[in-house]
């Protein structure tokens, strides 16, 4: 089976694949120490595939049930806790954060069916992602998705030191169903998501999650 590649990520593989391409063929020109070429294109090789594999779209059963709130990203648990959410909702939620490194999946995922409501993007720096505070500081893209039930499930996408780029697809009156993309974030980087205190939160602090097949939480009738 081919690999599916986020389509906003083929310029990035693409550019990877060309700076190997010129740095190998001067290389295997003028070079003749044949342990060195072959020790360079290996490596370079390897980091090429890495980089194609790296922005993998997976396909991934979406589990079954009413109400259901499903993992946005692959990654660790970083925080589970009550908050006060400041930004749209503007009250006392669940905060469930995942923590995503250089080998986890980095496309994203709507955690919900619904309408969003909400969309906006917040330039800012670029700090270790898993630190509490680039929640706020760092670059990040807000989206709220309006259940049919009525609940709101808002979430963060959120750069780190290293993911300099954030795409997201939402934008108010859009219908999205849990499971399909929405989006990418290139590189170590972070989902906050915000849940009704009401909610039944499955996840434990510390635990590892996969993006579409986790439930993180169960929302109430």
């Amino acid at each position: 089976m081919l690999i599916r590649i986020d389509k906003n990520s083929r310029g990035t593989i693409l550019l990877a694949w060309l700076a190997g391409a010129v740095i190998l063929t001067p290389l295997w020109i003028w070079c003749d120490i044949l342990w060195l070429n072959i020790s360079i294109t290996v490596l370079l090789g390897i980091f090429m595939c890495f980089v194609t594999w790296f922005f993998r779209v997976p396909v991934r059963p979406v589990p079954s049930g009413r109400n259901l709130v499903t993992s946005v990203c692959d990654g660790k648990v970083v925080i589970v806790e009550k908050t006060f959410e400041k930004e749209f909702l503007k009250k006392e939620c669940w905060q469930v954060s995942a923590y995503m490194d250089f080998f986890d999946v980095h496309c994203n995922f709507w955690p919900v069916d619904g309408t969003v409501e909400y969309y906006k993007y917040h330039p800012g720096k670029y700090k270790l992602a898993f630190l509490p505070k680039s929640s706020d500081l760092n670059e990040h893209a807000s989206s709220c998705i309006r259940t049919a039930g009525g609940k709101s499930v808002f979430f963060k996408q959120i750069a780190g030191t290293f993911a300099r780029r954030i795409v997201c697809y939402s934008e108010p009156g859009l219908p999205v169903s849990r499971g399909a993309q929405c989006g990418v974030i290139k590189f170590g980087s972070r989902i906050d998501l915000f849940l009704p205190l009401e909610a039944e939160i499955k996840v434990r602090l510390g635990e590892r999650v996969r993006a579409v097949e986790s439930v993180i939480a169960v929302l109430p009738e």
